[in-house]
């Protein structure tokens, strides 16, 4: 059976895991996503991110901005509305939860404490011809971890 590293190690009994492998989102997306919902409870944070897909609320771009306008409900930081990054982080986020409750945590009382995002494979794209008439365009893939904590 393969073991599935994390980049945090925690008490198995008090804490459940997930992860999203080589999903097709953009990691800038995603790690300012992540930022966002650390430390959220997990009922909080699955309210945010469906609140950012209904573009609702936006998420505050701290690191990757440059050339972002500011959202309304982003503050003085320029945001975005990462729908796509957003369905994805839910579905993991859905997973932990799932996890969370065959290990007999209760769910009301899970709180993320570790949230990260980094850049997955890069799939080529259109391959370049001669004379420069295709410029080959790679699809950007990310690896989500989420690790809830039952706290309370």
């Amino acid at each position: 059976m393969p073991k599935h590293d994390y980049s945090i190690d925690v008490n198995e009994e008090e804490c459940a895991k997930a992860m999203g492998k080589e999903l097709h989102v953009s990691p800038k997306d995603s790690v300012e996503i992540c930022k966002e919902i650390k430390d959220m409870y997990l009922e909080d944070a699955q309210e945010y991110l469906e609140a950012v897909v209904r573009k609702e609320k936006s998420v505050p771009y701290s690191r990757h901005d440059k050339k972002k306008a500011h959202r309304k409900g982003a503050g003085q930081d320029s945001g975005g509305y990462p729908v796509k990054a957003a369905n994805a982080i839910l579905d993991v986020l859905e997973n932990v939860e799932a996890n969370a409750e065959y290990k007999g945590l209760v769910l009301e009382n899970l709180r993320i404490i570790h949230a990260s995002a980094k850049k997955g494979i890069e799939f080529p794209g259109i391959q370049p011809r001669a004379f420069g008439r295709a410029t080959p365009s790679n699809r950007m893939t990310s690896n989500i971890e989420i690790v809830v904590r039952e706290e309370g």
